[in-house]
């Protein structure tokens, strides 16, 4: 579904402004290539395997993890792979990325002086890492850790704790998210206005999600009423 064909959203029933961070104000395509195809390498060269058998064994390993906190904290990778996963990611921030249209979206979410929350599952050191290279924080009024509350935005109970922590009316809520499981949470939690990113990874092919708006380009919501 396309944002700008929903009638029911307008501007003025906002007054708090929820993003996420990867897939959706930055391009995916980083953590992508670091978590996909670079762990994979260095985990091979170290315990003496092919890349193909290093990609097969972690694989598996993330599959597991996925939509759990411990799929987004390095401290636990780094510990279960013996590797430095934080030194490991500075060494691919050159890949680090800002989609196209994201300032001027921020910049109008203040022009309208809207609550503005960065709201992320990744971790405190890759939130520092990604905010060193694109220098947007100074946007928000609050950057908001999964890990800070305990669960991951995959649960129901993340969404409630967080308007309940933050003062949030759910009802007068956009939030923004290239994840479907995420989107899904949040919507059964309750917060009103929900929208997905129709290509989170800018060298992968676009992905639809049929139960959701998705965003094209940020600039799509500037102007609407």
């Amino acid at each position: 579904m396309n944002l700008l064909h929903n009638p029911s959203f307008k501007w003025q029933n906002i007054d708090y402004v929820c993003v996420d961070m990867d897939g959706t104000l930055l391009d995916l395509h980083y953590d992508n290539q670091f978590w996909l195809e670079y762990v994979p390498e260095i985990y091979a060269q170290k315990n003496a395997m092919t890349l193909e058998q290093s990609k097969h064994k972690l694989y598996q390993l993330f599959e597991k993890e996925k939509g759990t906190l411990n799929w987004y904290c390095l401290d636990y990778w780094s510990e279960l792979l013996q590797l430095d996963i934080s030194t490991l990611k500075s060494h691919k921030a050159h890949l680090i990325k800002i989609r196209e249209g994201v300032v001027s979206f921020l910049e109008y979410v203040q022009k309208l002086q809207k609550d503005l929350y960065l709201v992320t599952n990744a971790h405190q050191d890759a939130i520092q890492l990604k905010m060193k290279h694109v220098h947007i924080s100074h946007y928000f009024d609050k950057i908001i850790c999964s890990h800070d509350l305990g669960l991951a935005k995959e649960s129901a109970r993340f969404w409630d704790l967080f308007s309940q922590e933050f003062d949030i009316k759910k009802d007068k809520t956009l939030f923004i998210d290239d994840s479907e499981a995420v989107l899904q949470a949040a919507k059964g939690a309750g917060i009103k206005y929900v929208f997905g990113i129709r290509a989170p990874d800018s060298n992968q092919p676009e992905k639809e999600l049929e139960n959701f708006d998705q965003i094209q380009h940020f600039s799509d919501m500037i102007n609407l009423t």
